[in-house]
């Protein structure tokens, strides 16, 4: 049965977990068909098959336009309630901190080990431990496992976002959004006629994903919020992004390398993204929301963090091992044979490490958030100074 209050917002949108299934499958594809450079062949399939997963990187991007729209949503929804902090805070803490931890120390082992052909120095993983992950750089340090890059990008979002939303307005609000929008592709500009690093993943170049996630929940929380007003919202932002990467396209905005394409590409894909999330919110909304409500993308939604923490990790290992064990099987260039045995060990040990690790090691943090939610609605009551006299 469909909630039939006639909002997009509903107390469930299994439309979200499709949406990170989506974004999780493209990051997993980029780095286990895109990033295998040494399957460089003339085979006709295996270009193809590169081609296509050539941009899985941007499914970074939709985490991030869904981090913001659901964490500025639960924000708003809460922000005049008692304990608003610590009930925030204790959540999200409950929520990362165990399965982020446990990858850090896998990381350090499998490194001093030899089950991987990596390397993590204790530099690198003292900066990710305090979520530093995506500034290495800037203390000297190379990034050795590169997907904590956007975990560091989403906590930093976490610890500043909720004041802002506690102490401003409405109207504060979106044009503080406006203002990251439009302030993240100009840095990113000066980053490039300076000759810096533009396309590194510090926070203040890419947190325009994040408002524009942010904007959405904003909007959805106000006059447009129905089906057909989130579908037409839906419609202009996916024109607004397809006009610009058209308007862009001779002066190279699809290469990162260029000044268009290092300043709005980014731009682009947040606003594309945005679009199709405010799609997905009028069609779960509808009649039409079993085309965004699909079961297997859900699942992978479901286990999406784990998945995005371990699957290079697993990669990893299995080309150790299988370079190790079967001398180089996965260096054949003569076939696709070798980079589909990787793909397929790889891939099914990555899902089966982060289901059990969603269901049997996270969900058991996960439980203690709606108890950790009613503790945190009681309102602090501050004993009198006569029993605090008593008790010291």
């Amino acid at each position: 049965m469909r909630d039939n209050s006639g909002t997009v917002l509903r107390p469930r949108m299994p439309e979200l977990d499709t949406l990170r299934g989506v974004a999780v499958l493209l990051v997993l594809f980029f780095h286990a068909f895109h990033l295998s450079a040494y399957y460089a062949t003339a085979l006709p399939w295996a270009n193809w098959i590169f081609a296509a997963t050539s941009m899985g990187w941007a499914g970074v991007n939709l985490f991030f336009v869904l981090s913001g729209f659901l964490i500025t949503g639960i924000l708003l929804d809460t922000r005049f309630e008692p304990g608003y902090y610590r009930r925030f805070y204790t959540r999200r803490a409950l929520r990362i901190l165990p399965a982020y931890y446990a990858i850090l120390i896998f990381l350090g082992i499998m490194t001093r080990t030899g089950l991987v052909d990596r390397q993590a120095s204790w530099s690198f993983l003292g900066l990710s431990f305090v979520y530093l992950a995506n500034v290495t750089e800037l203390f000297g340090v190379h990034s050795q496992y590169t997907v904590l890059w956007s975990l560091a990008v989403e906590e930093h979002f976490y610890l500043a976002w909720p004041a802002v939303v506690r102490r401003f307005s409405r109207r504060a609000l979106v044009w503080t959004l406006v203002a990251i929008i439009l302030l993240c592709p100009a840095l990113r500009v000066f980053c490039y006629l300076r000759q810096c690093n533009y396309g590194a993943g510090y926070t203040w170049l890419v947190a325009d994903g994040l408002a524009c996630g942010a904007l959405l929940a904003i909007v959805a929380r106000g006059r447009v919020n129905t089906p057909r007003k989130m579908g037409r919202l839906s419609i202009a932002l996916i024109l607004a992004a397809s006009v610009l990467f058209a308007a862009g396209w001779p002066w190279g905005i699809y290469l990162s390398r260029t000044l268009a394409g290092g300043a709005l590409r980014l731009t682009g894909l947040n606003i594309l993204f945005a679009g199709v999330l405010a799609g997905a919110l009028a069609l779960g909304s509808s009649h039409f929301a079993r085309l965004v409500d699909i079961p297997v993308l859900r699942f992978f939604g479901q286990i999406s963090y784990g998945l995005y923490l371990v699957h290079m990790l697993v990669f990893d290992a299995v080309d150790h091992f299988s370079n190790k064990l079967f001398r180089g099987l996965f260096l054949d260039h003569s076939s696709l044979l070798p980079l589909a045995t990787r793909i397929v060990i790889g891939s099914s040990l990555s899902i089966a490490i982060a289901f059990l690790s969603r269901w049997y090691f996270e969900e058991h943090f996960l439980r203690f958030q709606d108890q950790a939610s009613r503790w945190n609605r009681e309102p602090i009551r501050l004993p009198h100074a006569g029993a605090v006299e008593a008790a010291s």
